[in-house]
């Protein structure tokens, strides 16, 4: 008998220098692969697979009215992503986005609900400031945990995202349910100078998006050009080295964590002051975690995320559209989310990594 001294299946070597040119293609190789493996899965479930690529994929670009709406829903995933990125290359993972949207709307509602009659121009920034505030804060609970009590900030950031959403259902079936709502959970209509500007005549897209592009730029800057922001590079690349050079672990955390609970909450105020005009249940729609795939599929570099914010916007506006004209369940538009970032991740991997298959096995008398 003969046995063999080496195993016959490959593992993966990192490479000395990965390919720009193969992290550059990576995104769009994910998109193709998710695109035909869900196609494939619609035609199991008995879809046309024409008819849900036009509705999911051709549909949000064939009029303005269509494309506004990609545009109001990149809004808040970019401005979410960019927070979240900054906080995951400094291997930061703060996965309760989601819990500090809805803060930021709880806050930022708090002005019109607690001042109904109030007017001025100022309402509307300061409701934006608060939301900021707001989502900074409930990070900051997790960046105590994480800090002084070494608890994972995984484990924390998720949990906390659940009692932001009672804390919600609380208010709008208590405190803040509107009188005359007719017994639904919201709050009142906001006034008109609590709402955002629009920026475009007939669609609901507001000055927001001015915004948010406008910190994506300095989110590079502030990645790419600060001290600050290599310090946090440092730190999640080569944390010995980080912490031989003098950098702080715990300020690292606290930065991260609150950058991300900041651009979460500017997104969950941004929200309930322009296309929804009152804090709803409906809030919470999953921004803060499709934002992670957001993130990660532009490849944490914040110009990468502009592009991959506009992706995942079509997939929702398209989904939507597919839910309708292709008869589509929403979990599979859900599954198509999910199977695009596991793609980007497999993409990456092979960016990093290679195959190496082992040689002829050496046999040995037994």
């Amino acid at each position: 008998m003969t046995a063999p001294t080496t195993a016959f299946l490959p593992t993966l070597v990192r490479r000395e220098r990965a390919s720009l040119l193969a992290a550059l293609i990576a995104p769009p190789v994910a998109l193709a692969v998710a695109t035909a493996l869900n196609l494939a899965l619609y035609v199991l479930m008995g879809r046309d697979p024409v008819a849900v690529v036009h509705a999911m994929l051709l549909e949000p670009f064939l009029s303005w009215a269509s494309f506004s709406e990609v545009l109001l829903k990149a809004g808040p995933l970019l401005l979410i992503a960019q927070g979240l990125a900054i906080g995951f290359r400094a291997k930061v993972f703060n996965i309760g986005a989601e819990g500090q949207f809805i803060l930021g709307a709880i806050f930022a509602s708090s002005i019109p609900v607690w001042f109904p009659q109030a007017t001025g121009q100022w309402i509307w920034p300061l409701m934006l400031l608060l939301g900021a505030i707001g989502g900074a804060l409930w990070a900051s609970i997790t960046a105590f945990w994480r800090v002084r009590l070494n608890a994972s900030e995984i484990l924390v950031s998720l949990m906390l995202s659940l009692v932001a959403t009672q804390l919600l259902n609380y208010l709008l079936l208590g405190p803040w349910k509107d009188p005359a709502g007719f017994n639904f959970p919201q709050s009142v209509m906001f006034q008109y100078d609590a709402m955002v500007p629009m920026l475009f005549a007939g669609t609901r897209v507001n000055v927001s998006l001015i915004l948010t592009i406008v910190l994506s730029l300095a989110a590079w800057v502030f990645m790419q050009k600060s001290f600050t922001g290599y310090k946090l590079q440092v730190g999640g690349l080569a944390p010995r080295a980080a912490g031989y050079a003098g950098f702080s672990e715990g300020r690292a955390i606290w930065l991260s964590l609150l950058i991300g609970g900041f651009a979460a909450g500017l997104a969950g105020a941004a929200e309930v002051a322009g296309p929804l005009g009152q804090l709803q249940r409906s809030i919470s729609t999953g921004y803060g975690y499709a934002a992670i795939i957001v993130a990660y599929l532009g490849g944490l570099h914040p110009l990468g995320i502009i592009a991959s914010a506009m992706v995942m916007a079509v997939l929702y506006i398209g989904g939507d559209n597919a839910m309708v004209s292709a008869n589509l369940p929403i979990a599979a538009v859900r599954v198509f989310q999910g199977s695009l970032l596991l793609a980007y991740l497999v993409a990456v991997a092979f960016v990093r990594y290679r195959l190496e298959w082992p040689r002829a096995a050496h046999r040995s008398p037994s």
